[in-house]
Parts: structure tokens; C-alpha cells; sequence
């Protein structure tokens, strides 16, 4: 059962990240999206065909990981997503020496993380308390972090939202009065969603999706051993962190976006730069 919560975590992953690369490559080239005009910024998201594809195909995944969990242990379900950087990575052409070594730290970081589980494939319920505590102190720092409006801050927001929600997830699989997490989650994912549309307005896309995948990934991790019994860790995940931060700060700064964050909207409708912004998506 628990190989098939991986096989199963790895489609996930393929879906949620092709999608993210479809999305971001519409997202990028449209006028700003405002919070002030919510309607009107989704609809210029659903319009868009390729989008549309991203964003069902990422539907599609989060299925996937939502069965995933009910066979395998979160930690090692979210280390199975480790891969999600490099699918990030294809079709981006040449990288840069620092984006490299971001999605290889990244990739080994994560890959750590669900070996430093060792031999322990076990995984608990978790105290609700507990976890509703995580997911609320999670908005609070993803709140706190996209304050900033930088397409860094922003992805890195949207990661630590859609954390709150996968930690969510995995408390109400078990069903019964865990099902009162269902409108917790589905908020956290909300939230992320808009935190994600709007960083890929103003970043690279591994400065942008790549960052958010990989906080998505590593904080669930992070919740396994402490929520859920899924095991301690030990000087590997020492290791593994230092790997995880590194990685999010080599990938964030190949965040090419111009000093400002929200472009202005040209007489044509298109933001200003919104074509250089597209090539290097």
C-alpha cells in the first residue's frame, strides 16, 4: 500500500508542477491581476486555454496526493514530491550556474528530509489542537511574509499556505470530526492560489513556482516527524534544512523581475516589460 501512496505521490507531483509551468507561462504575459478586482482577474486567468489546462491539471494532482496520503506516511509522500523542482526546470532552456545548483540542493534537500524518516514508515493521526494550531501560525507568517509583494515573498507565502493545507489534509483523511479541517484547508489553499498568481506576475518561474514547491514540500515534512509520528530525524535533517535554505535562497535570487513589484499597464493593456518577463518564463 505504501508503494503505491508513492507511485501515486510522483503522478501528483507531475501533475501539480506541469500545471504550475502551464500557468505560469499564461499568467506572466497578462495585465496585472488585482485583489481589487477579483472577478475580473479570474476571469482573464479562465479564459486563457493553456492556463486552464494548468490549473485542472493541478486539480488533478491534488486527487492524486489526497489518495496518496491514505496509503503512505506524509513525510514520505512529500519526499516522493522532491522531484517536482525538476519538472519545474524542464523546458526553461539553459540555466544558470545558480539555478542549477538551487534545483540540485533542492532535490537533495527534500530527498534527505524523507530519508532522515529511516527504517520508520509509520504515521500517526496527530492531535487536532496541534494541527490547527500549525495551520493557523501559518497564515500568520504567510500573511507576515507577503507583506513585502515581491514575487519571492509572495511564492514563498503561497508555499507555506499550501503547507498549512496539505498538513490539513492529512489530519482530515482520517474522517469523522477531523472532516471540520475540510473548510480550514480548502481556505489555505485559497489564499495560495491567489499568493501564487500573483508571484508568477513578478518573478522567474523557479523564483516563483519553484520556491513555493519547495516549501510546500519541505514544511509538511517538517510536520510529519512533529505531528505525526512519522520520526525524528536526527543529524540527517540537520543536514537536509541547511540544504532546503540554500536552495530557496539561490532559486530566489534568480528572481529577474525589476526592482518594484507590480508593473505598470502599458497603452496597449499589456504590462510594462511583461514581454522580456515572458521570454525568461
Amino acid at each position: 500500500m505504501i508503494a503505491l501512496g508513492l507511485l501515486l505521490a510522483i503522478a501528483s507531483t507531475v501533475a501539480i508542477n506541469g500545471g504550475y509551468a502551464l500557468q505560469h507561462s499564461v499568467a506572466s504575459r497578462l495585465p496585472p491581476l488585482s485583489l481589487r478586482r477579483p472577478l475580473q482577474s479570474l476571469l482573464a486567468l479562465f479564459r486563457e486555454p493553456r492556463w486552464l489546462v494548468g490549473f485542472l491539471g493541478g486539480i488533478g494532482g491534488w486527487v492524486f496526493y489526497v489518495v496518496a496520503l491514505r496509503l503512505a506516511p506524509l513525510s514520505l509522500v512529500q519526499a516522493a514530491a522532491a522531484g517536482g523542482i525538476g519538472v519545474l526546470a524542464l523546458g526553461l532552456g539553459r540555466l544558470t550556474t545558480r539555478q542549477v545548483a538551487g534545483v540540485a540542493s533542492a532535490f537533495l534537500g527534500l530527498v534527505l528530509l524523507g530519508l532522515s524518516l529511516g527504517a520508520h514508515t509509520g504515521t500517526g493521526h496527530g492531535q487536532a489542537v496541534d494541527v490547527g494550531v500549525w495551520m493557523v501560525v501559518s497564515v500568520v507568517v504567510a500573511g507576515a511574509v507577503a507583506l513585502s509583494r515581491g514575487g519571492v515573498a509572495l511564492a514563498t507565502s503561497a508555499g507555506i499556505l499550501y503547507a498549512a493545507g496539505d498538513v490539513g489534509t492529512k489530519a482530515a483523511v482520517v474522517g469523522g470530526a477531523r472532516l471540520w479541517f475540510v473548510p480550514a484547508l480548502l481556505a489555505c489553499h485559497g489564499l495560495a492560489f491567489v499568493a501564487l498568481q500573483l508571484a508568477f506576475q513578478r518573478g522567474h518561474r523557479l523564483a516563483t513556482a519553484g520556491v513555493a514547491v519547495l516549501w510546500t514540500n519541505a514544511l509538511p515534512i517538517v510536520a510529519g516527524m512533529v505531528l505525526f509520528a512519522e520520526g525524528s530525524g536526527g543529524p540527517l535533517r540537520i543536514v537536509a534544512f541547511v540544504l532546503v535554505l540554500v536552495a530557496a535562497f539561490l532559486l530566489g535570487a534568480t528572481e529577474p523581475s525589476p526592482a518594484g513589484s507590480t508593473p505598470g499597464p502599458s497603452r496597449s493593456g499589456r504590462p510594462r516589460g511583461w514581454r522580456a518577463r515572458a521570454d525568461r518564463a
